[in-house]
């Protein structure tokens, strides 16, 4: 490895990660209040659930994947009788499935950021660079997985990516690996990166903020307001005579 393949595998994944961890801890002790969606639902709100809903159920599934496919040795899921060409039918065809269904709400919820002006208004410097690099990580990500694997007949990333991935982990990076990868493997791991350093920044943050709390809070009682105006003590009819103040 030369100076530019420490950069970019060793060095710039630490820094990244490092900038994860301490800018949460930073965010959440200095800008609580921010600490949200920044939803734009009172802004329009007819066009935001389509999107919304197939981008976070799209995601929730990529994730899943990357989970059993990169962190997940290829050893333990050998183990149980899922040998490499049964991991990656499945692979191909419910990540495609999911980055599908991922890219649609994305594309549907840049529309419309775009289109609507309300909400192009409400948009930050930091959600178009936020925007900008998960579109990278998004397209890459479905390079790899139709281009690469479904049309171009397959690669073996667990055996060089997810080695590497594991590695930043485990203190013991194997750059090597990582470096033996096709580009759009490359791009898409430095994009995921960069993505990491925004993260804490951004929006992204209220995916920590699930709203685990209101299993536990006790139930709010609600009254009706006509109820409660009977209750008060009736007001005077007639307004009450007093003499008069003659000067």
């Amino acid at each position: 490895m030369n100076r530019l393949d420490v950069l970019l595998w060793v060095v710039v994944p630490y820094v990244c990660i490092s900038v994860f961890v301490v800018g949460h801890v930073w965010r959440y002790k200095r800008d609580q209040l921010g600490w949200t969606t920044r939803s734009t639902q009172l802004l329009e709100r007819r066009r935001l659930r389509p999107g919304v809903l197939l981008f976070h159920f799209g995601l929730l599934a990529v994730i899943g994947g990357h989970v059993l496919g990169v962190i997940v040795p290829a050893a333990a899921t050998e183990a149980v009788g899922v040998d490499e060409h049964l991991y990656h039918s499945v692979s191909v065809v419910a990540g495609t499935s999911a980055g599908t269904m991922m890219m649609v709400g994305f594309l549907l919820l840049m529309l419309r950021r775009a289109q609507v002006p309300r909400v192009r208004q409400a948009t930050t410097r930091t959600d178009v660079l936020t925007f900008s690099v998960l579109a990278v990580v998004i397209v890459t990500g479905m390079w790899a997985t139709v281009i690469v694997n479904l049309i171009g007949g397959g690669y073996d990333y667990r055996e060089t990516v997810a080695p590497w991935f594991r590695g930043l982990f485990l203190l013991s990076p194997a750059g090597e690996g990582i470096m033996a990868a096709p580009l759009v493997y490359q791009v898409h791991a430095l994009a995921t990166m960069l993505l990491y350093a925004v993260w804490p920044f951004s929006r992204l943050v209220h995916a920590w903020s699930a709203p685990v709390g209101y299993l536990r809070r006790a139930p709010i009682v609600y009254r009706r307001r006509s109820s409660a105006v009977s209750r008060r003590r009736p007001r005077p009819t007639s307004t009450p005579d007093f003499p008069p103040t003659g000067r």
